[in-house]
């Protein structure tokens, strides 16, 4: 049996309970981390881009703007100078239309003194001799129905029956041939053209009064 000497056996250390103890595995509290720069300098960036791109953006839109105003006038100049040259063109001269091809019928009309016929209510008529001579390869009618007389004032007279003495006759015209009478109007005017219509509803021929 072994012997303890009571010197030699060692007691578990008693703890100093008056000043603070360090627990087991606590250390001191961890420095704070340091703040990286990285952050700052991304931050500094974009923003520095973002300047950039509106820098760029404002030059982009003058220079657009000076082409804009460029390709306008461009523009204008040529749509004035198609507008000029569409003016002259229409102030060329047009070409003359063909004339119509002359009637073989022809009508020939002059001033001539009223004859009151005996059926003529008075003396307030206006008569001119026509002659009218067929040209045609056909047969004409001639009737003082078919003449008109229009005055200087633009008013059309129709044809007064029997009023005149020397009233143009109501005829047949052959070929080559030709009849001269009187066509009268009612009332006092002057006489300016006379207008002959073969059958009625036929072509008109019209003859200025000398």
């Amino acid at each position: 049996m072994n012997q303890h000497d009571p010197q030699n056996q060692q007691y578990p250390q008693q703890p100093n309970w008056g000043q603070p103890q360090q627990q087991p595995g606590w250390g001191a509290p961890p420095p704070p981390p340091r703040k990286s720069n990285t952050g700052r300098n991304i931050g500094i960036g974009c923003a520095g881009a973002v300047g950039l791109l509106v820098i760029l953006g404002i030059f982009g839109a003058a220079l657009g703007g000076d082409s804009d105003d460029k390709t306008s006038k461009d523009t204008t100049a040529a749509a004035t100078k198609d507008s000029g040259a569409g003016a002259e063109k229409s102030e060329a001269p047009k070409k003359k239309e063909a004339a119509a091809p002359e009637s073989p019928i022809k009508v020939t009309a002059k001033e001539t003194p009223f004859k009151a016929s005996i059926l003529a209510q008075d003396a307030n008529y206006t008569s001119v001799s026509v002659t009218i001579t067929n040209n045609s390869d056909d047969t004409i009618d001639v009737n003082p129905l078919y003449f008109a007389i229009t005055d200087t004032k633009g008013t059309k007279h129709a044809s007064e029956l029997a009023a005149d003495e020397n009233q143009i006759d109501t005829v047949k015209l052959a070929p080559g041939e030709n009849v001269t009478g009187a066509v009268t109007g009612k009332g006092k005017f002057t006489a300016k053209t006379v207008t002959y219509t073969d059958g009625l509803i036929g072509d008109s021929i019209r003859a200025d009064v000398s």
